[in-house]
């Protein structure tokens, strides 16, 4: 089907819904444009409360995202029970857990054909696909984690928070009432259950030297609101990966839900990303402040250039292994390479008591 908004950049694209059996239960899926060549698909996972549309239209409809998803298909997941119109579970319905929802991610992506992703989630979401990333690196090509807990915590409650979207009351009453009308309740506390039940993710910072650490092996942006009730958590997340292959972007004047409050900056910050995983070379945007540190902490940000990349040590090869001896030589039309040069970035150096062998991590500021 085509989407019926006429106001819509993506009207023109193709809409397939997919319910999509698995041992855990029925998965829907929402496939958006159709794969191109080699390229992975964007899989997105929304956030307790929410499902795919009202997680993320506001943000794959926005002007800008256009030029991302003219390039990208888009596979969105709903989480069982979640999805518009979804019947109740019945009484006594066993739902799955967060590490059942990540196992049965490469048993969808398996039956719609799709053979690696860029991951987006939010929340719960962002915890499922890093779950997955974890599990199955070989199928994942970057993540992009917004508002991830790691830990084996209590759920944040962002709509009761009031500092929220900067006290954005009608935003805030909108999707109160999204979760009122549009989300099945009984179903719906059935995945909070299961989103409070998770386990620790139990990754760790890797040292040089140092083999058979569990941690994201693919690039990672990181992303969190300035007022957001999980902005430690993301920084706490950051201070556990990779800091060769993380980004993370603190967003000003935004709340726990960056993809609605603030769409521009977030897809310019994902068309950087992108860039730096050697895609979409010639992409237009603007400047994003960025700084680097050795603890991925804040520190004061200042004006960088506008290449995308994730270490200090001026060029480095794109080359993934994944699992085994993989070649990731691609181009826009499926062959492109995966090296690029690191424009020089200033690192902290105002801060002379850096230790030069730390590895730092990329941090932006919008």
């Amino acid at each position: 089907m085509i989407l019926d908004d006429e106001d819509s950049v993506f009207a023109q694209i193709e809409i397939a819904e997919h319910d999509i059996e698995t041992p855990h239960g029925m998965i829907h899926v929402t496939m958006q444009g159709l794969p191109k060549g080699n390229r992975p698909v964007i899989l997105t996972y929304h956030d307790i409360g929410l499902n795919h549309k009202s997680c993320f239209n506001s943000l794959f409809n926005f002007e800008d995202m256009h030029e991302i998803t003219q390039h990208f298909a888009v596979c969105h997941v709903d989480a069982p029970g979640q999805q518009e119109e979804a019947p109740a579970f019945p009484l006594g319905y066993n739902y799955p857990s967060m590490d059942q929802l990540s196992d049965v991610l490469p048993l969808v992506l398996n039956n719609l054909g799709l053979k690696s992703v860029i991951g987006m989630g939010i929340g719960a979401g962002a915890y499922i696909l890093c779950k997955f990333a974890l599990n199955h690196p070989e199928l994942v090509e970057g993540m992009v984690l917004i508002n991830i807990n790691p830990c084996a915590e209590g759920l944040i409650d962002w709509a009761a928070n009031k500092e929220e979207i900067h006290n954005n009351h009608d935003l805030i009453q909108t999707y109160r009432q999204l979760i009122t009308n549009e989300i099945n309740q009984s179903n719906l506390q059935l995945f909070v259950n299961s989103y409070n039940s998770r386990r620790d993710l139990e990754i760790e910072r890797p040292i040089p030297g140092q083999s058979n650490v569990k941690t994201l092996k693919c690039p990672t942006l990181l992303v969190a609101g300035d007022s957001s009730p999980a902005v430690d958590a993301v920084v706490e997340c950051n201070s556990k990966l990779d800091p060769t292959k993380t980004t993370l972007l603190k967003m000003a004047d935004c709340g726990g839900l960056p993809q609605v409050d603030q769409p521009a900056k977030l897809t310019e910050a994902f068309k950087y990303f992108i860039q730096g995983m050697g895609y979409m070379p010639s992409a237009s945007m603007t400047r994003l402040v960025r700084s680097r540190t050795a603890s991925g902490s804040s520190v004061t940000s200042m004006e960088g250039n506008r290449s995308r990349a994730h270490t200090g040590e001026g060029t480095r090869s794109r080359s993934h292994t994944g699992e085994g001896s993989r070649n990731r030589t691609h181009t826009s039309d499926g062959t492109r390479s995966r090296s690029h040069t690191d424009t020089n970035i200033e690192s902290n150096s105002s801060h002379g008591t850096a230790d030069p062998t730390v590895p730092k991590t990329m941090e932006l500021s919008c």
